[in-house]
């Protein structure tokens, strides 16, 4: 039987705090430092559900929803949404969260396409995903529609 593993097992969640170096001209949080973020917590979640290293093939729906400001506290989350054979798709969200009542407010949400690699840096196996109910069998769905855009926007040269 295949190596496979759950959502549950490969799941991230960091906290980072906005401090002024993060911060561009309009005093708002830099989006080239948030997507280096993103960026690492989709290769955490890539390489705990691989237990290898990894490459970022591409992102998409970077969605920047508000902005975040010096002091606030941002909490990164990611999880596998979807496995191929060498690659899997991660989707981190973005929040900042209230200091005061730990309330939530979400801010961005990103897709990345992450790819295994072996010690030779070739493609390599991923473990299935062991899906458990129906929020993230419909996230599987929606992430094999996101896929065959992928490959339809990659056939079309973009």
């Amino acid at each position: 039987m295949a190596e496979q593993r759950s959502v549950e097992d490969s799941k991230v969640e960091t906290v980072r705090l906005v401090r002024p170096n993060h911060l561009n001209a309009a005093g708002r949080l830099f989006g080239g430092i948030l997507m280096q973020w993103l960026d690492e917590t989709a290769g955490l979640v890539a390489m705990r559900h691989t237990r290898m290293n990894v490459i970022t093939a591409s992102v998409d729906n970077l969605r920047f929803i508000h902005g975040a400001y010096n002091g606030e506290m941002v909490v990164i989350v990611g999880k596998v949404t979807y496995v191929g054979n060498t690659s899997m798709e991660v989707r981190v969200d973005t929040y900042v969260e209230n200091e005061k009542d730990g309330l939530r407010r979400p801010i961005n949400r990103a897709y990345f396409t992450m790819v295994a690699i072996d010690e030779n840096d070739r493609p390599a196996r991923v473990p299935r995903l062991f899906l458990q109910g129906e929020e993230e069998k419909a996230e599987w769905d929606a992430a094999e529609k996101r896929r065959e855009m992928r490959i339809k926007r990659k056939e079309e040269g973009f």
